[in-house]
């Protein structure tokens, strides 16, 4: 008994000495070790019913706990060895480095993952529809398939919209445009032949140009509309954080005044939509001036070149008053002023651009209140060789604070 006694004192002085530094400062209810996780048992404590204590029981129990800690102590230095096996450099493995490596066996049992732990990796979409995506990339998609910033957005309510007035201002276009053109051509067929005012050629023009109108303001509509749900993605994109001034920017590329209007710099509008309005007004008077004497030179030089073709004379609409060289510069100018009319669009819409850029900048500058000049007196002493010592100066200091 008493050496059953010695050899189970023994084995706990060696667990004590073997045992991870860890697992020696935190004793819970489990206790790691390199081959799993075993429950504590406090046999040694534990009381049992003096009725039942025998030699028998007892040295069974004390049995039980030698093998208990001769499995343990086998775990140990099997692990150690391992260890061991892995320090073995041609240097000598010192204890300290031991206890190290014991010490992070034992930390990385309790953080390593369980065995079934599956790993899932992260669903990312395509191309068309990634998770997160700039807002250049969702406007240009826009552009090219309408309705995909309200679907990226996730406002579906906003597609019956777009597609009803789109569909319905491309219908009534596309419904007038089939009206105009006959009407147009029937309008060429004769100012072609001569350019003599009828009745009948004056009400064929006049069903012409209500005709183009109504045409032009249904595409305006499409246009107007398409244009919108763009800059409508961009204002309500919220998947990155986006500045105020790229906001501003891509607005005023997408519509000219939409930027100047999302800075809420309202008094510009009117400047910036009255220009175009003005630009594209110009343009098209100097295109039908342009038209118009390119089609009277022409039925000028054909008589001057074929005179015997008509004989009740020129079938321009000046009837030979003015010669083929003034109708020619004429011509000319017209058209140097309708390039002029669109280059000046351009610059026109550039200018907007950069406005709604250094505009939406300076909404986050900080300009301080405090613009003050302060002028107050200086003494400074400068040596003067001539009276052999320092002599005092007197003047202002003047500071701007802005």
């Amino acid at each position: 008994m008493a050496r059953i006694r010695f050899r189970l004192l023994l084995a706990l002085a060696a667990l004590l000495v073997w045992l991870p530094a860890d697992a020696q400062l935190r004793r819970g209810a489990r206790t790691v070790v390199s081959g799993g996780m075993i429950a504590r048992t406090d046999s040694l404590r534990t009381q049992t019913d003096p009725s039942d204590a025998g030699s028998d029981s007892a040295d069974a129990g004390l049995a039980a706990e030698i093998a208990a800690l001769d499995s343990l102590l086998t775990a140990e230095f099997r692990a150690d060895s391992v260890l061991l096996n892995e320090l073995r450099t041609d240097d000598i493995v010192t204890l300290d480095s031991l206890a190290a490596a014991r010490f992070a066996r034992s930390r990385a049992s309790e953080t390593a993952p369980p065995a079934d732990t599956i790993r899932r990796t992260p669903y990312r979409k395509g191309w068309f529809m990634s998770d997160s995506m700039s807002l250049s990339k969702v406007c240009w998609i826009s552009t090219v398939v309408p309705g995909y910033g309200q679907i990226y957005n996730k406002q579906y309510w906003k597609l019956p919209v777009l597609y009803g007035t789109l569909g319905a201002g491309l219908t009534l276009f596309i419904h007038e445009n089939n009206r105009y053109k006959p009407l147009k051509r029937e309008y060429e067929a004769i100012t072609d032949r001569s350019f003599s005012r009828t009745p009948e050629l004056n009400a064929l023009q006049t069903r012409m140009i209500r005709s183009n109108t109504r045409r032009q303001l249904y595409l305006g509509l499409t246009i107007a509309s398409y244009a919108y749900f763009i800059g409508d993605a961009a204002v309500n994109y919220s998947t990155n954080d986006v500045s105020q001034v790229k906001k501003a920017t891509t607005l005023a590329c997408i519509f000219p005044g939409a930027g100047q209007i999302y800075n809420k710099s309202y008094w510009k509008v009117p400047f910036v939509v009255g220009g175009f309005a003005s630009m594209i007004y110009c343009i098209d008077w100097n295109n039908r001036g342009y038209q118009r004497y390119k089609k009277a030179y022409n039925l000028l030089s054909a008589y001057e070149a074929h005179p015997e073709e008509f004989p009740d004379g020129p079938t321009d609409e000046f009837h030979g008053r003015y010669s083929a060289s003034f109708i020619l510069n004429l011509r000319n100018n017209f058209r140097r002023n309708r390039d002029l009319c669109i280059i000046v669009t351009g610059a026109l819409y550039i200018l907007q651009i950069v406005d709604a850029h250094v505009d939406a900048h300076l909404k986050d500058y900080d300009i301080s209140d405090d613009l003050s000049i302060n002028l107050e007196p200086s003494v400074d002493y400068t040596y003067v060789p001539s009276a052999g010592g320092n002599r005092p100066v007197f003047g202002f200091n003047m500071s701007f604070k802005f």
